[in-house]
């Protein structure tokens, strides 16, 4: 549970009970596609119980997930389809079909096929944590983290969810973090691991991946120096979870290490396991996210935000000469592997 997290801020007094959460989920059920449908998406048991509850509240937190089913036709299908229909109405009338026409043999050709098409299920865990006012999504897309926003908005009436911004972006403190010289300059619970990604913002995207390497060499201060920026960083957090951080502030490849969950409790009635997962999961992450806005020097409000972008955009526009990259607003708006 929980290998992405994709951080957006709650409204602080929005602090709705459970029996009102269920409510306004239940207008959005999931249901699976229709024969000519493309695409399904809704809130379904996060627990996988048929007529379960929509909303799980296990040591304060709440877990919704959400189900998407989508039926795709190859395209060189729909076009072979159409075009034999095609070559059928000049057969037989005498003349060839015009660009509308041809549109609606496609259209009718994709509702002919979708039928017979396989539907690809997937699902989207999402964490609530209402006393924080923190949205976690387990997405590693930004197209599954929109669908989940947009289920939110539609469900709870134009609920304002926002992306978290802190004064130094993501990209900035993996540069000074990779151009350290001393352990002392890094965050005290932050570890850099063995996996990063440096691209440059020159006309050629030039990009190098360094696997399973170490990290605090001269040849990555080098890159570094040169202009090229990282996009992703493993890191590791007291030796209790393992990540990578992006650019724009997701947590990619999330994992708890060795140790951290074997002398776990299983908690009362749960035989599944998935309470008891929930509750350390989320404990960890509580812990984790907090350390990680710090080290990004604190979260500021999105007019201190936009303030800063545009004060800070003159001086990122040169490379630093050397030591520090300048600093920076971000959020984690945006979407951008790891060791673990």
């Amino acid at each position: 549970m929980f290998k992405n997290v994709c951080l957006y801020r709650l409204p602080a007094d929005w602090q709705p009970s459970i029996e009102e959460m269920e409510h306004a989920l239940q207008a959005n059920r999931f249901t699976p596609c229709g024969a000519t449908q493309e695409k399904s998406v809704g809130w379904t048991e996060p627990r996988g119980e048929a007529h379960g509850p929509l909303v799980e509240s296990i040591d304060g937190q709440r877990i919704l997930r959400l189900a998407m089913e989508t039926k795709s036709v190859p395209g060189a299908v729909v076009r072979k389809k159409a075009q034999e229909e095609a070559d059928h109405i000049e057969a037989t009338t005498g003349r060839k079909p015009g660009k509308k026409e041809t549109r609606a043999l496609k259209e009718d050709a994709l509702l002919a096929l979708l039928p017979q098409a396989f539907a690809r299920e997937s699902f989207t865990w999402v964490w609530l944590d209402l006393k924080n006012g923190w949205l976690v999504v387990d997405a590693s897309s930004q197209g599954k983290v929109d669908e989940v926003i947009s289920a939110l908005v539609d469900a709870f009436d134009g609920l304002p969810i926002a992306p978290v911004h802190t004064a130094m972006t993501p990209q900035t403190a993996m540069s000074n973090w990779l151009l350290a010289e001393s352990l002392d300059d890094l965050p005290g619970a932050f570890c850099v691991e063995r996996e990063c990604e440096l691209k440059s913002n020159d006309e050629e995207r030039s990009a190098v991946k360094f696997t399973r390497h170490n990290l605090a060499t001269d040849e990555v201060r080098q890159h570094i120096r040169e202009g090229k920026l990282p996009t992703r960083l493993a890191l590791s957090w007291e030796g209790r979870i393992g990540f990578v951080l992006t650019e724009s502030m997701q947590l990619k490849k999330v994992a708890f290490l060795e140790g951290v969950f074997e002398d776990r409790v299983q908690m009362d009635g749960d035989d599944s396991g998935f309470d008891t997962d929930v509750a350390l999961s989320t404990g960890e992450l509580r812990q984790l996210i907090p350390a990680l806005i710090e080290a990004l020097e604190g979260e500021i409000s999105a007019e201190d935000a936009l303030a800063a972008a545009t004060a800070s955009a003159k001086a990122n526009a040169q490379p630093a000469p050397s030591g520090k990259v300048h600093s920076q607003v971000t959020s984690s708006d945006d979407t951008t592997e790891a060791p673990f």
